[in-house]
């Protein structure tokens, strides 16, 4: 007897929904996120003023076609790659800032055209590797603001410190001579911020400084000496990077008087003797780095209570000790490196050896058990930024996402199965029927 049609026709319908829901829940790809846009949208033009606006002074338009800087539109309105600020003056409106950038070995600042933009309160060079320029008496009382990043090809110091006016002073990438820091900045009373880098400068750090300086950097340079006392007088310094000269002796021990300071680095240099205690009263302290140094004695405990901070760089120093952290202070470091100190360990009970911290555990005398694996030293300290690494947690994480059947593969055995147990199914009812 043959099997009911009502059941055959039930029974076909189960297999093929099961079949096409199976075949859809595994064999249709997740579409990936849309990735984001590899590139920035045009910037564009701002838009000009109203009809009655002023144009630029002709004269200042002839000294910027002396630059080759295009003048077929209003320099104030268009955007150019020499970047332009002017006023709303009339019935001609005047420059007041303007930045070279990339220069062409063809241009050549004249006297005349220089005497003509004695409106700017800001001159600034970027890669303009032209001829040392004469600035007229005029431009040099005008100007607040002036830089140099890999342009002029030298200074003098005696030519920065005709520039009196000046709040901001940035000189980078330049040959700069001069016997001092102090012949640039003893008779630039108004100056804010100074960074005078990577210029061959020589020298002592000033021990006078102008009080309202709230940027300091110094780094790159040759210059020699201790770090004067007098420094901590600046209560408003925020930035002090006095990195990579040859700089010696001991960090002053009222060096917790500069109150404001947010970045301190000190690194590269000679400087020896203990971190002074009185840093732990700069309450807003987010960057220390006294990295490369001789700096010895035992790490102070204080640095853990700093609540601010969040890059610590003490490696490559003379250290000794148990180092007092714990795993949740060096966990909410963005950047911690302790390694190259051959006397310092940690205590394995507190610290895990996962934190790659480049420096061997202690023994039970509070001294380096052995010396740290290079590799392990090398991949903490100058593969990343950070000592803190949880790369082992996150490699055994996405390991576990290519463990178990793939899902597709389980899909077609389900639906394979089913269509034997309904084969097998339909032969036992026949029979039971016949």
């Amino acid at each position: 007897m043959e099997p009911p049609p009502l059941l055959l026709t039930l029974l076909l319908l189960l297999l093929l929904s099961s079949t096409t829901l199976s075949a859809k829940t595994t064999t249709t790809p997740s579409l990936p996120p849309t990735p984001p846009p590899t590139h920035s949208p045009t910037p564009t033009a701002p838009s000009s003023s109203s009809s009655s606006s002023s144009s630029l002074d002709p004269k200042q338009v002839r000294a910027l076609q002396s630059l080759n800087i295009p003048t077929s539109k209003d320099p104030c309105t268009q955007l150019h790659s020499n970047t332009t600020l002017c006023d709303a003056a009339k019935p001609f409106r005047h420059l007041l800032s303007l930045t070279l950038a990339n220069c062409s070995d063809d241009v050549a600042l004249s006297f005349t055209a220089l005497k003509s933009l004695s409106t700017l309160q800001s001159l600034h060079f970027l890669n303009c590797p032209i001829s040392p320029i004469r600035l007229p008496s005029d431009l040099v009382s005008s100007l607040r603001s002036f830089s140099a990043v890999s342009s002029l090809r030298r200074l003098t110091g005696v030519w920065l410190g005709r520039l009196q006016n000046l709040t901001d002073l940035t000189v980078s990438n330049v040959q700069v001579n001069a016997t001092g820091p102090f012949v640039i900045l003893g008779n630039l009373k108004k100056l804010r911020s100074v960074t005078i880098s990577h210029a061959n400068l020589t020298g002592y750090v000033p021990k006078h400084l102008n009080l309202n300086l709230t940027q300091i950097d110094f780094s790159g340079n040759k210059l020699e000496g201790r770090i004067p006392s007098s420094i901590t007088l600046l209560e408003n310094l925020q930035s002090l990077n006095l990195s990579s000269n040859t700089l010696n002796g001991e960090i002053p021990t009222s060096f917790g008087d500069l109150i404001s300071l947010t970045n301190v680095s000190l690194a590269s240099n000679s400087l020896s003797g203990p971190i002074p205690e009185s840093i732990s009263a700069i309450p807003g302290l987010v960057h220390l780095d006294l990295s490369s140094n001789q700096l010895n004695g035992s790490i102070p405990k204080f640095l853990s209570d700093m609540k601010s901070l969040k890059h610590l760089n003490l490696a490559n120093n003379n250290f000794r000790g148990v180092i007092p952290f714990n795993v949740s202070f060096i966990s909410k470091l963005a950047v911690f490196k302790i390694s190259r100190n051959s006397n310092l360990c940690y205590n394995h009970s507190v610290l895990s050896s996962k934190l790659k911290l480049g420096i061997a555990p202690c023994d039970k005398h509070g001294l380096p058990m052995s010396p740290p694996p290079a590799k392990q030293d090398s991949s903490a300290d100058d593969s990343s930024d950070s000592d803190y690494d949880d790369s082992d947690e996150d490699s055994s994480n996405q390991s576990g996402h290519h463990h178990g059947p793939n899902k597709v593969v389980l899909g077609v055995a389900i639906a394979l199965s089913s269509i034997v147990f309904l084969i097998i199914f339909l032969i036992l009812c026949s029979k039971w029927c016949g």
